[in-house]
């Protein structure tokens, strides 16, 4: 589980307290004196410091009503884990087998990032020009959150060795996402926009998620199944 610490006097505690910051996110351009001073101490303990605006940090901030905090800091998630240390962790991965659209897939990556998930895996032919479009679909959620191109059979099996449950998403499960266990080490699977999850993939499933359908049109968009099934398992994981 991941968490912020917002404003100047919160992310200085956080690191007077040793807590785990794995990224500072601080404003552009600022001449603040004590900013300095965290930015100093964060690169002697050789935390990562990326810039951005005042309205990235206004409208990334956990607290904003009272405008735009200098800094936040990222506590407990690490983007920039390898695939083998966030299974070697555990947590929560959800992964998109053969989405298509960035729009789609960065929306997905953003709703995984606010839901406290740990990783996202995306297996989908996509050029280099669509994944960063992709990127900045999910209004640069990406930098907080470990997210993977690679395969979905090789990283399904890297994690049932690690001791991850599988569950997929479809219209042919017979349990509703409240009926179904979200806790533990679990990869989440949505299928593309079109073919939906893969045979392939499916047949390696522990278990099957029904998401239910009640208009004429069966079927949602990518991204509001996994925002369903995010929240539910936030519930469960959280309280």
């Amino acid at each position: 589980m991941s968490m912020q610490l917002c404003g100047i006097d919160e992310v200085k505690e956080g690191l007077k307290n040793s807590l785990p910051v794995k990224l500072i996110l601080v404003k552009r351009g600022h001449d603040n004196k004590s900013l300095g001073e965290i930015i100093s101490l964060a690169e002697k303990s050789e935390i990562r410091v990326i810039e951005g605006s005042e309205n990235d940090l206004w409208r990334m901030a956990r607290n904003n009503s009272d405008g735009a905090p200098d800094i936040l800091a990222l506590v407990g998630r690490d983007p920039s884990s390898s695939f083998e240390e966030i299974l070697q962790l555990g947590g929560l991965i959800w992964m998109l087998d053969g989405a298509k659209y960035p729009v789609n897939i960065g929306f997905c990556i953003r709703t995984a990032e606010v839901s406290g998930a740990d990783a996202v895996i995306i297996d989908g032919q996509l050029n280099n020009l669509e994944r960063s479009a992709a990127k900045r679909a999910s209004m640069k959620a990406h930098r907080f959150i470990p997210v993977f191109w690679r395969d979905a059979l090789e990283s399904i099996q890297m994690a049932k060795n690690h001791g991850f449950r599988i569950i997929a998403l479809e219209d042919v499960g017979e349990k509703t996402p409240w009926n179904v266990d979200l806790t533990g080490n679990v990869i989440l699977i949505v299928g593309g926009e079109r073919e939906g999850i893969s045979e392939a993939v499916l047949s390696s499933v522990d278990e099957i998620i029904r998401i239910p359908m009640t208009g004429f049109v069966p079927s949602f968009n990518l991204q509001a199944p996994l925002s369903a099934v995010a929240i539910e398992a936030q519930r469960q994981r959280y309280g």
